[in-house]
């Protein structure tokens, strides 16, 4: 709690999971700046002593990484080290009568909807003008655009509705001010999230209006890349794709998790699609954004997979050549469809499994790559490290995706600008060039 004392609270905020609770770490990290409180973002150098935690709870590695952190700072509240705990996100929101039992020095819990009783609690208003801005956590050249919360789909292996709620979409004046604001601070690249970024506008508008936002953000000067994440197959909005052909500052890249390919596990995993569509999908997006690059998420030994479920996978991956792929184990989640099922497919069986899908993609990544050198690409670079200069073309995002590497010696490019490399080797998951003069 904020105090009239010779000694100033200093605020650290830990951010866990995925790029949506990064969004939510840096509204709060601009709340508490407003309120002239002294706060940083994952800070090194341990001279906080309050410790605002967001935790991640959707599969069973992050929730234990989540339950890890809280039990590390809560041992440093014990020994002194720190005055004030305070958990907030996911973890919290589903879990919180647990945790409020088995780890109570934490002074509170807060869920993922609770930014304004957070700030309450450490003795701030919540600022109502400062809807749509915010302070950034990551690199200042891109942000993630969150367009909207929660999400209505009934897969069986998802908790998101359980911790988030029901979709609700932003509307296209507060994002359009947002993505105003971010490019005004030096923003190129917009990263645009949401739990499922295809049902967007469906509650508030009446239909879905992912095309005619992917307009408006891109007629925003300034806005020089735009990325699309998370597109659920079901239902895809297919005149999005025309905007992205048509807009040259719409990245050729869309993340469209499939999770799986068999109509055995479509249907036990409540996608409301079926293998013949998902293929047609793929076609249709390759058609229509001729160069596009695809990127899907899937999941290795859900409830009732069976080995010729897995070889269909398999033959999927292989024959479609996706350009980035990841994989998860399933994890037997409580409160969900699947929680229901027997979790039937041991755990080395489900890592195998994994290991296969990524082996296969790692051929095929670098296959692609090899088709790179030679060629020459815009390049947004993202940081300096090793000697080299690390960056990346339109068809891959931050964190998760390929790079470009230009050795610092000879070339010279400064952090979050553009500039077009010469590719001269590929590894199976990286490009190596140099800066065209």
């Amino acid at each position: 709690m904020k105090t009239k004392t010779l000694k100033q609270d200093k605020i650290n905020i830990i951010t866990l999971g995925c790029s949506k609770n990064i969004v939510d770490s840096e509204v709060l990290y601009s709340q508490l700046k407003a309120n002239d409180f002294s706060v940083e973002h994952e800070s090194k150098k341990d001279n906080a002593n309050i410790i605002i935690i967001n935790t991640c709870g959707f599969i069973d590695n992050a929730k234990q990484e989540s339950i890890d952190t809280i039990l590390s700072y809560a041992d440093a509240k014990q020994k002194g080290k720190i005055d004030k705990l305070y958990v907030t996100g996911c973890l919290s929101q589903r879990y919180k009568p647990d945790l409020e039992k088995e780890i109570p020095d934490v002074d509170e819990y807060f869920g993922t909807l609770h930014l304004p009783q957070l700030l309450k609690t450490l003795g701030a208003d919540y600022k109502h003008e400062l809807i749509g801005e915010r302070l950034l956590t990551t690199p200042s050249h891109y942000a993630y655009l969150k367009i909207s919360e929660g999400c209505d789909r009934p897969c069986s292996f998802c908790a998101i509705p359980i911790m988030r709620g029901k979709h609700i979409s932003k509307s296209f004046e507060q994002i359009e001010a947002e993505v105003k604001g971010l490019v005004k601070n030096g923003t190129k690249e917009i990263l645009i999230i949401a739990q499922d970024s295809t049902f967007y506008g469906l509650d508030n508008y009446g239909d879905r209006k992912l095309a005619e936002l992917l307009k408006r953000i891109s007629d925003i000067k300034g806005a020089d890349w735009i990325r699309l994440h998370y597109a659920y197959p079901s239902q895809f909005p297919m005149e999005a794709l025309d905007v992205m052909r048509e807009r040259e500052n719409i990245c050729n890249y869309i993340d469209i998790p499939l999770q799986h390919i068999s109509d055995n596990m479509l249907k036990t995993m409540r996608r409301g699609i079926t293998k013949k569509r998902t293929i047609e999908l793929v076609d249709e997006i390759r058609e229509r954004v001729p160069g596009i690059a695809i990127r899907t998420t899937l999941i290795a030994g859900h409830p009732g997979e069976t080995e010729a479920d897995f070889e269909e996978l398999k033959s999927f991956v292989e024959t479609t050549k996706l350009d980035r792929v990841g994989i998860f184990t399933y994890s037997h989640e409580e409160g969900t469809y699947a929680g229901g099922l027997v979790d039937d497919v041991p755990q080395n069986i489900k890592e195998e499994r994994a290991a296969t899908i990524m082996e296969i993609q790692q051929g095929i990544s670098a296959e692609i790559n090899q088709e790179k050198v030679g060629k020459t690409f815009k390049v947004l670079f993202d940081r300096k490290e090793n000697g080299q200069f690390v960056g990346r073309t339109e068809f891959d995002s931050p964190e998760v995706d390929n790079e470009v590497m230009v050795d610092a010696k000879t070339n010279y490019v400064r952090i979050g600008d553009f500039a077009d490399v010469l590719v001269t080797e590929a590894t199976d998951f990286d490009l190596i060039g140099n800066i065209v003069k």
